[in-house]
């Protein structure tokens, strides 16, 4: 079909979009981050129903699918907005991520490129079951990973958002273009009437 490309790349996109998810599940997961875990969920089954509008030509699907990706946009920018204490917003303050339930943090900030964690011992500060400890020498600190990571989510949306719109905009005219036996027409279906070519004649007998 002439929409092919259309649909291969929009089936690209939808692709690397549920494994940089799927990828950013993961440590969220050991970060122990609710609401990334909440929102990364929502957001894996929205693109495993972008794929399947994609490939079913179902244009409702997309556009849910858009409508999505525009939340997903407004999400992704908050965090980079958290992550980079823009406003009133503050790390060491607000634990918006895991619900205020913990004080766990990204698991980047212990586990970045070229960190080396050292525990202080016998700290006052420490919370009941905590431990207090000491970052240093990252290459890349925690919360620029995470702003790049939503960074990528948010480039990757934007593609997407563009790419159903128009694929939705295409099955739509298909929709409405989609030809039927007889067409759309104000005739109805007639068969073509059979015409003999034989004329019946009286039958004359000798008396």
């Amino acid at each position: 079909m002439g929409n092919c490309d259309g649909r291969c790349t929009l089936v690209a996109i939808c692709s690397l979009q549920l494994m940089a998810a799927l990828q950013r599940q993961v440590f969220d997961f050991l970060g122990y981050q609710w609401a990334p875990i909440l929102a990364n969920f929502l957001h894996i089954m929205a693109v495993i129903l972008g794929i399947f509008g994609t490939v079913q030509f179902r244009s409702r699907y997309l556009i849910l699918y858009a409508v999505w990706l525009v939340l997903w946009v407004g999400w992704n920018s908050f965090i980079i907005c958290f992550y980079l204490e823009v406003g009133h917003l503050s790390q060491d303050r607000d634990f918006l991520m895991n619900f205020n339930t913990s004080l766990h943090r990204s698991w980047w900030m212990e586990h970045g490129p070229g960190c080396l964690v050292t525990p202080v011992l016998d700290s006052r500060i420490a919370p009941d079951d905590h431990h207090v400890i000491t970052v240093s020498g990252c290459l890349l600190d925690y919360q620029y990973i995470e702003v790049l990571s939503s960074a990528l989510q948010v480039l990757l949306a934007l593609f997407g958002i563009v790419y159903a719109c128009y694929m939705s905009k295409v099955f739509q005219d298909d929709e409405d273009s989609f030809d039927f036996i007889g067409g759309f027409d104000s005739y109805g279906y007639q068969p073509p009437q059979k015409t003999s070519h034989l004329q019946l004649q009286p039958l004359y007998t000798a008396g």
